[in-house]
């Protein structure tokens, strides 16, 4: 295996983490809580039921504000899966720096057990008792 960086070949993590961050800088500067600036979620439109992404964007820009009381309160699963993306993405960067073959993300039972999560995410901030979940 070859370990040494090979900056050229970070050229995809790198694009992916300057869309993100300019994704995030947007939704840092335009709050979404101000109308006309985002599609509204179809799933709440059609239902008047929360996603499990429902509150996402209200979210990601309470924590650029750093209220991360906010931030739980719109949409706890996000912000519980942030870190979980990070370091996927920085495990992502690091193989492909060092030039290591691609290879799946992770297992697929990791992915199947996230389904579930977010599944029972979705049911229980639906349900009365899970109200505190729901932004």
């Amino acid at each position: 295996m070859n370990t040494r960086i090979r900056v050229r070949d970070l050229g995809l993590p790198a694009l992916s983490l300057a869309g993100l961050a300019a994704a995030t800088a947007y939704v840092g500067l335009v709050d979404p809580r101000a109308s006309g600036h985002y599609p509204p979620c179809p799933y709440l439109v059609i239902t008047g039921l929360p996603c499990p992404g429902c509150g996402g964007l209200r979210c990601v820009h309470a924590l650029t504000h750093l209220d991360f009381a906010a931030a739980v309160g719109y949409n706890a699963l996000a912000v519980a899966l942030f870190p979980l993306i990070g370091v996927l993405w920085l495990g992502w960067a690091v193989r492909t720096a060092r030039g290591e073959p691609r290879r799946r993300l992770a297992d697929p039972r990791w992915f199947r057990a996230l389904l579930v999560v977010v599944v029972v995410f979705w049911v229980v901030r639906d349900l009365p008792f899970g109200a505190a979940l729901a932004p």
